[in-house]
């Protein structure tokens, strides 16, 4: 059955915040945008909801050390649209099981006095770190937040470090994360920070790079802390659609995409799920993940043999569980300084994110579970009725785990008696508690499948040009005029628009004088990778 026909210039399948930001960018030059969202609300994953009166809860993600550092966000001027960032008094704390607690503060020595207590000398090597990491931040962000290759980043990067230097970089940053903080640190309290940062991926503390990701989120957090939307993640996303509409974009919700039509290797428009056609003058940009772009949208007919053999290897990231509380106050931590810490750390120490870790590459629940938790009050006391707290948490459970009948609900509980064992009290605090399963986390969004909120794993075989297959590492995909805005792109995941910002650039260029030269170039590249 077909519906209505309209034309557009660009349509973006998903509104997510990547194919929001890229549908800013497409209308800030002038493109008739439409953006398509299958849900009833936009956002995806960055998305505010009441789980109790007056208590607000972030359905996915909550704060956000990339987005407070994304050049991308930051050329949005979103503030101009509502959004406020909002700062708790300390960054991150990591609680150990015997209830010490190292911090990550923005005052520097108050970090390294943390860490110099559980070690002295650490709080000095702390002070190195942070240098390095200063000296290299501009080049860095610039680096990943741009489309691959990064030559001019990465040119940057080589000329402040000098061949030397660059070379013991290069080789910090595929170490495994254990393996750099043995080398660099005495004390626990600086292991943990920095690996319990790392396991904000689908990374083991053994794992190859897993060194680099947790080096940034401490070295984001010690510098620009782990900020929070006021009033919640949604005000992120209300600021993203209020920019598009003065810019003259257009948002459908409810709408889901079924179809991308492609004619003659052209992506040409798209088809709904209620027989509407949308063409297509200019560009399709995709913020799904990348199987359900290929598999589903477009089709094997439309693809080569190679990418239908990469896609059969794609690798997911683990799922999640996430459970919030409504609380008629705030934590009662034993551990002093975790009150005063918007995220915090829970759970175990290094050896036992080591065997979280086993256990999440064993397939099993793990038993003795790593929980990141939000104190979201702490930073956004708008989150709550007065001295409430609004609490956010969640654990890596394996992709594709059978859930049995109350399994989900057991592990809530399993996460909840470790709140409960730090912070003695706390279940008489609790007004409201809702536990969200894998399924349950992405509401039936295709782009998250069974609470993979990563799009495919942050490990380094499925980063950088092997994103989200081998290949060129950029948002163009084999189907001219079709391109990949989610974080299954480059440079993947977390909450700073970097995927749909490059899309939108390579849709941009493609519309551009030298759009032909480019596409015959891509077209090139293509029949290199995948031939």
């Amino acid at each position: 059955m077909t519906g209505p026909t309209e034309t557009v210039d660009a349509v973006v399948i998903g509104g997510g915040h990547n194919g929001l930001v890229a549908a800013n960018l497409l209308a800030d030059e002038g493109w008739h945008v439409l953006v398509l969202e299958a849900a009833d609300q936009p956002g995806g994953a960055v998305r505010t909801d009441e789980i109790s009166p007056g208590y607000l809860a972030d359905l996915c993600s909550a704060f956000y050390p990339l987005g407070g550092a994304s050049p991308v966000l930051a050329g949005l001027e979103l503030e101009q649209h509502g959004l406020r960032w909002v700062h708790s008094p300390l960054v991150l704390a990591h609680v150990l099981p015997d209830d010490r607690a190292a911090v990550i503060s923005r005052d520097l020595d108050e970090t390294a006095a943390s860490v110099d207590a559980f070690a002295p000398g650490d709080g000095d090597a702390w002070l190195a770190e942070a240098e390095r990491f200063r000296r290299l931040a501009d080049q860095l962000l610039n680096a990943l937040f741009q489309p691959f290759p990064p030559v001019r980043a990465a040119a940057g990067l080589l000329s402040t470090l000098g061949v030397a230097d660059a070379l013991r970089f290069a080789r910090f940053a595929v170490q495994p994360v254990k393996q750099y903080i043995t080398e660099t640190f005495t004390g626990e309290g600086a292991k943990v920070l920095l690996a319990g940062n790392a396991l904000h991926t689908d990374l083991q503390p053994e794992s190859a790079a897993s060194s680099v990701f947790g080096w940034l989120l401490a070295m984001l957090g010690q510098f620009q802390g782990f900020p929070v939307p006021e009033g919640g993640a949604g005000a992120l996303t209300g600021a993203l659609v209020s920019r598009l509409s003065a810019a003259g974009g257009q948002l459908r919700c409810a709408e889901p995409v079924e179809q991308v039509l492609v004619a003659r290797g052209r992506a040409v428009g798209v088809r709904t799920a209620s027989g509407a056609l949308i063409q297509a003058r200019k560009a399709v940009l995709a913020d799904v993940a990348a199987p359900h772009l290929y598999r589903e949208l477009v089709g094997d007919r439309h693809l080569p043999s190679r990418l239908r053999d990469d896609l059969d290897r794609f690798a997911w990231d683990n799922a999640i569980i996430k459970v919030d509380w409504a609380l008629s106050g705030p934590v009662p931590w034993t551990a002093e300084a975790a009150r005063k810490a918007g995220t915090v750390h829970l759970g175990v120490d290094l050896d036992g994110l080591t065997q979280y870790g086993a256990d999440l590459a064993r397939r099993r629940i793990p038993k003795h579970p790593f929980v990141l938790a939000g104190q979201m009050a702490v930073a956004d006391p708008t989150r709550t009725p007065p001295g409430g707290e609004s609490l956010w948490a969640y654990t890596h459970v394996p992709h594709g785990h059978d859930w049995k009948p109350g399994e989900t609900e057991r592990h809530a509980d399993r996460v909840q008696a470790l709140f409960e064992r730090h912070a003695p009290g706390f279940a008489d605090r609790i007004v409201a508690r809702r536990v969200l399963s894998t399924r349950d986390v992405t509401h039936g969004n295709p782009s998250l499948p069974e609470g993979s909120a990563n799009l495919g794993t942050a490990a380094i075989h499925q980063q950088l040009f092997f994103r989200p297959v081998p290949g060129l590492g950029r948002p163009d995909t084999p189907i001219d005029r079709l391109y990949l805005a989610s974080a299954s792109a480059h440079p993947g995941g977390g909450v700073h628009g970097g995927p749909g910002s490059n899309a939108a650039r390579a849709a941009l260029l493609r519309n551009s004088l030298g759009g032909p030269a480019y596409a015959a170039l891509i077209r090139s590249a293509n029949r290199a990778v995948y031939s």
